[in-house]
């Protein structure tokens, strides 16, 4: 039966993808072949396409409140790459079977293709009842005994029940509360139905942007997104991908089940390549479509390229952030194979809670304070600015004050010039400290990563010679962040099999002709790798998804005026990843003579006092305040506008000469 091209497309299934069409009328021109900004136009009958994607080509957007002294909103395009963050609003139009869902909402592996929904009424299964209004999460679609299920689950007293239900399953579903943040593109990605619109607030904006704010000023409200779809296919015996309009006026004819596939080339994205099993490689395949900002030498992916893809796999690498003062700054993901070296560099710690946290068993933590702090309670010390401290352990101890109460502290030992004096800091206090380096090592980066726990702070010292353009050694510093996996190809050129590099799957989409199979045996392989510079978006990405699988961080002491909440403290390198320190220029002394002989380092010989060294800390720092880093709580900090980041921004303290501060208010750290 033939359909209109808009009713294929709503109709469709993605998950029977590709199809093949026929095209039966429509408005053409005999014969040819027409196209029309980027979009095929027109087709003759009789012409046969293999779809094989549906995608969205732009978002439209209509406000759907009346801004006052605004005209009636108008729709309008609104750019995949908006820097925005939005909440989405839960769909009030039922879905009447599994099916439906299934069909339009994407279910995938990501921790963002779990949707949830409630049944209106209780659901009588085999073993288990689902209670009217229960928070069904789909978990993933799967053939079992000929039949296709949908694998869902319910958490009761904090444990998960898993069960499935047929596609065939009846009732009125709706979509449940959806109390996540998301960018745009996530939203285009996983949160859109097929053929629906979907309501969304905008919650956060970044003034950073270069194009024109769409919206009204102030505006952070309720706006309808319509998708455009854009059909992908490919003519039989064209390499070339076609894109289609579904609202181009013609009648296909789904002729799948009775057309040979062999006649088309095969195609395959990305994503085709991504979802293959390790037993499908080696392959040898032609380079359809180049990903954009190839930083491959010798043209490896270039249309037409003839390439061997020998296998997926995951590899580590290290996610590490420039040290600047001011935006935008570079993101990186560093191989472990890298062969540079690096030089240690001073970390900043807004409380004294974030000393706890960076403490190590290898080495004394050695600070010096940068703001003051006069304690409200007699048992705890006062601090001066210029005040050095040596880091022991946290403990509790009990103050007098209106009645008896614990409070953590941090055990310290004041650094004086002949003698040293045990302090008591409580982990409540707002202070700020600077890290004291006395290690003068170069170490490479798989030493960093095995001695010292994340976040660090390094400055590349010698740039890696093994490759011709170390992108690393111009950074004034590097925060190495946190080790991340990924999954990656191994591609090589045809004419050089052995001679291999490591693509990203994620962060590049191309398009290939499958040409032939490899026998498994190609040889020993040399594996060369890139340091790839990610956008900043990536980077926002990368950490909340790393982060999602990680225990959350433990809340930061409360003041004591507050009830003090027991908390955990971390006492492994591999729990250090919470309260990232601020970016400081360079800090190294030689104060060895105010050590204990165990602090000094007998490798250390640069000159001059700590009074000296902070002096030339705020020379450096003159040319602007340092800036956070966002951590594992705050990622949503690259949205933030230019006045927010400066609050967040500010060490409690300007230099003035060697140790002269006017000390600046900090904004409170969240709970």
């Amino acid at each position: 039966m033939a359909l209109s091209l808009q009713e294929f497309v709503h109709s469709l299934d993605l998950r029977t993808l590709p199809r093949v069409l026929e095209i039966q009328s429509g408005i053409y021109f005999e014969g040819s072949i027409y196209e029309m900004f980027g979009n095929e136009c027109c087709f003759s009958t009789g012409e046969v396409i293999k779809i094989t994607g549906l995608k969205i080509k732009k978002i439209m957007a209509e406000i759907c409140e009346h801004i006052e002294g605004c005209e009636s909103p108008q729709p309008f395009e609104l750019p995949m790459n908006f820097p925005g963050l939005f909440k989405i609003v839960a769909d009030k139009t039922p879905y009447l079977t599994m099916e439906e869902i299934i069909r339009t909402i994407h279910i995938g592996p990501s921790r963002l293709g779990h949707p949830c929904f409630y049944h209106q009424k209780d659901m009588k299964l085999e073993n288990l009842i689902i209670k009217h209004g229960e928070q069904i999460m789909l978990n993933s679609v799967e053939e079992i005994d000929g039949e296709i299920m949908v694998n869902c689950g319910v958490v009761r007293n904090h444990q998960n029940h898993s069960f499935t239900l047929p596609l065939s399953q009846e009732g009125e579903f709706y979509e449940c509360e959806d109390e996540h943040i998301y960018t745009l593109k996530e939203i285009v990605e996983w949160k859109i139905p097929k053929n629906r619109t979907r309501t969304v607030k905008l919650t956060d904006f970044s003034n950073k942007w270069d194009l024109t704010n769409p919206f009204p000023k102030g505006f952070y409200g309720a706006l309808t997104l319509k998708p455009v779809y854009e059909i992908q296919g490919v003519m039989k015996f064209q390499k070339d991908i076609v894109r289609i309009l579904p609202s181009l006026d013609v009648e296909v004819k789904d002729i799948t089940d009775s057309y040979d596939a062999n006649w088309f080339l095969q195609l395959l994205s990305t994503q085709d390549l991504s979802a293959m099993t390790s037993k499908d490689f080696p392959i040898v395949a032609e380079v359809i479509e180049a990903p954009q900002g190839n930083q491959l030498p010798s043209n490896l992916l270039q249309p037409g390229k003839t390439i061997v893809i020998h296998k997926k796999y995951q590899a580590s690498r290290i996610l590490a952030s420039e040290i600047r003062s001011h935006f935008p700054k570079r993101h990186f993901l560093i191989p472990t194979s890298y062969k540079g070296k690096f030089k240690r560099r001073p970390r900043e710690f807004p409380t004294a809670y974030d000393l706890e946290i960076a403490k190590s068993a290898k080495e004394r933590l050695h600070v010096v304070a940068t703001k003051a702090f006069h304690p409200p309670e007699d048992e705890f010390s006062p601090v001066s600015v210029g005040d050095q401290f040596l880091v022991h352990a946290s403990k509790t101890t009990d103050i007098l004050c209106e009645g008896s109460r614990t409070v953590s502290v941090l055990a310290c030992e004041k650094i004086l010039k002949k003698s040293y004096e045990a302090a008591l800091l409580p982990l409540y206090m707002e202070g700020g400290f600077v890290e004291v380096i006395h290690d003068t090592k170069q170490y490479q980066i798989s030493e960093l990563c095995a001695l010292f726990h994340l976040p660090f702070n390094v400055k590349v010292s010698v740039r890696d010679l093994f490759i011709e353009e170390d992108i690393l050694a111009a950074t004034p510093g590097l925060q190495l962040e946190e080790a991340i996996t990924d999954s990656y190809l191994l591609v090589s050129d045809l004419a050089k099999p052995t001679e291999c590099w490591e693509i990203p799957l994620g962060r590049l989409n191309m398009t290939v002709q499958l040409v032939s199979n490899l026998p498994q045996d190609a040889g020993p392989l040399r594996v060369r790798t890139l340091i790839e510079e990610i956008t900043e978006e990536q980077y926002y990405m990368m950490r909340r998804y790393e982060s999602s699988f990680s225990d959350p961080p433990p809340r930061p002491p409360k003041h004591p005026s507050v009830e003090e909440a027991k908390l955990p403290l971390l006492h492994s390198a591999e729990e250090g990843t919470v309260g990232l320190p601020k970016s400081p220029k360079s800090l190294h002394v030689d104060i060895s003579k105010k050590l204990h002989p165990s602090q000094a380092d007998p490798d250390s010989k640069e000159p001059g006092g700590c009074q000296n060294a902070l002096a030339g800390l705020e020379k450096e720092r003159s040319n602007g305040g340092p800036t956070a880093v966002p951590g594992a709580e705050g990622t949503t900090e690259i949205f933030k506008n230019e006045n927010h980041q400066k609050e967040r921004d500010v060490t409690g303290a300007t230099w003035v000469g060697n140790i002269n501060v006017a000390e600046e208010k900090r904004a409170s750290p969240s709970s």
